[in-house]
Parts: structure tokens; sequence; C-alpha cells
């Protein structure tokens, strides 16, 4: 919440202490201003998590590259072995089943790398899920805060009523991100 918003309430308050009847109106925005901060921290919170997920995501997709690349290098060397004339061919026996079986290593390690990040993914899309409910029950709560603000200048409930509806909407929301697991 910024000053100048802070500053808003404060007039509305004092506007209140002159008038009694605008007394639920600014009890109201003060609630509201609340419920955006909180859902607003949530949001930022969801935000770093998603960020976080992302950058594992990316570290598991360059752990699979890795084993990609050494499984390759080890199927070449295999590859080599079967190929080029030696005087040792038992030593040479040995060294290509050796790289096959690194070769053959590396792409369990793989597979086990490339599922972890499928999950890690999975983890973050949900958690982009949360952060965007967040965002759009601040929205709504923000919304319901300038509404409601509306009714202190006009001196019409509808605009409080339209506030306080726009206000149940937002924490509907905010609460459907919380309940994503």
């Amino acid at each position: 919440m910024s000053s100048e918003e802070l500053q808003e309430l404060q007039e509305h308050a004092e506007h209140a202490r002159h008038d009694p009847s605008s007394a639920p109106v600014s009890l109201t925005m003060a609630i509201l201003a609340v419920l955006v901060a909180t859902v607003s921290l949530l949001g930022h919170r969801a935000h770093t998590e998603e960020v976080i997920l992302q950058n594992q995501v990316s570290d598991q997709w360059a752990y699979y590259q890795a084993k990609n690349i050494r499984r390759h290098t080890d199927e070449l060397f295999a590859d080599m072995t079967s190929v080029i004339a030696t005087k040792d061919a038992a030593q040479t026996s040995k060294l290509h089943d050796k790289y096959v079986a690194e070769a053959e290593r590396y792409h369990t390690d793989q597979s086990e790398a490339e599922a972890k990040a499928k999950e890690l993914q999975k983890d973050t899309n949900q958690e982009r899920g949360r952060a965007d409910r967040y965002d759009l029950g601040e929205v709504l709560l923000e919304i319901g805060l300038v509404v409601t603000s509306i009714t202190l200048l006009s001196g019409r409930k509808v605009f409080w009523h339209a506030g306080i509806g726009f206000a149940f909407l937002g924490v509907a929301v905010a609460l459907l991100g919380m309940l994503m697991h």
C-alpha cells in the first residue's frame, strides 16, 4: 500500500469524524486496505516461490543435458572401440563394455533427471496459477476499495454495496489461490 493510499485513508477517517453516518464506509475501507495488503503480500511470496522453482527446473534440465552429453561421449567411445584395430583385443573389449555400461547408466540418470524436471515444472505451473489468483484477488480488492471510497464523495450507498461486492469477489479469488495444492 502506497503512502498516497494511506494519506487518502487518513483523510477519509478525518471526514468520518465530522460525519458519523460515513463511519461504516470508512471502517469498510480500512478493512479492505488490510485485505489488499495481505493478498498483495501473498502474491509477492507466490511469485518469489515461482521464480525459485523455475530456477530449479532450469538447473534440472541443465543436469539432464550434461547427462546427455556424457552418454553421447561414452557411446562414441564405445563405437570407436568396436571399429579400431588394436593389439590387445581383450583390453579393447573391456573398454567397449565399460563405455557401453557408462552410457546405459547415463541414460538411466538422464531419465530420472527428466522426470524430476517435469515434476518441478508442474510445481512451477501450479505456483504460477496461485500467484495469478492472488494478483486477481488483489485487483478486485483494490477496485472494491476505490468504489467504496466513492461513497464518501457521493454520499450514495450503492457504491458502498458495489465495493463490498468487489471485495467479496477478491477475497474468494484469493482463497482459491490459498486452496490450490
